[in-house]
């Protein structure tokens, strides 16, 4: 009996888990469904060597509450800074001419896209509107708490009327997180 009630305790947990993950897919997948339903796009750009990146997927993105509300409001795109993947991106090609597969999970080449969307620090989360053009990027881990403020301010359009940085302070100030803090 013991063994049925922990087994079926197992496969419980284990569903509540897979259940609470962003649904991640690639640029172009995101560019696609863009044309379908239009959505802001909020991109991971990483890389498999940093320490702060791997923080944010572990404390960050599998948050319930920031999972709940990247499915619901954005594409969510994970990109690898220093990857081999080519992008499409206005009918510009990016790739990355110096990668070097050998150094896979150590530093390596910049990708063309992080140089054109001026990334020169990891992690950042870069997002870019309906339209495609990028809004901002973040730069450095962002808490649960941190991130909402940025996802509510870029879903609710609210960064357009921002005209100095003395609005977002004030926005910053007013800000009341309700994300909770665990996974």
């Amino acid at each position: 009996m013991k063994k049925i009630i922990f087994g079926m305790f197992v496969v419980f947990f284990t569903i509540n888990i897979s259940a609470q993950e962003i649904n991640w897919i690639t640029f172009e997948e995101a560019v696609a469904l863009q044309k379908k339903n239009p959505k802001k796009i909020m991109m991971d750009v990483y890389t498999n060597w940093c320490g702060p990146c791997k923080m944010l997927d572990r404390n960050t993105f599998q948050n319930k509450d920031v999972v709940e509300y990247v499915n619901a409001n954005f594409y969510a795109v994970k990109f690898n800074a220093e990857g081999n993947s080519t992008i499409t991106y206005k009918d510009n090609t990016f790739s990355n001419p110096g990668y070097d597969a050998s150094k896979a999970n150590r530093r390596n080449s910049p990708h063309e896209f992080s140089r054109f969307l001026q990334i020169r620090a990891y992690p950042t989360i870069a997002f870019f509107d309906e339209e495609l053009r990028l809004i901002a990027p973040i730069t450095g881990y962002q808490n649960p708490q941190q991130l909402e403020l940025y996802l509510k301010l870029f879903k609710s359009d609210e960064y357009k009327s921002m005209t100095s940085q003395e609005a977002f302070n004030e926005y910053y100030k007013n800000f009341k997180p309700s994300f909770g803090q665990t996974k």
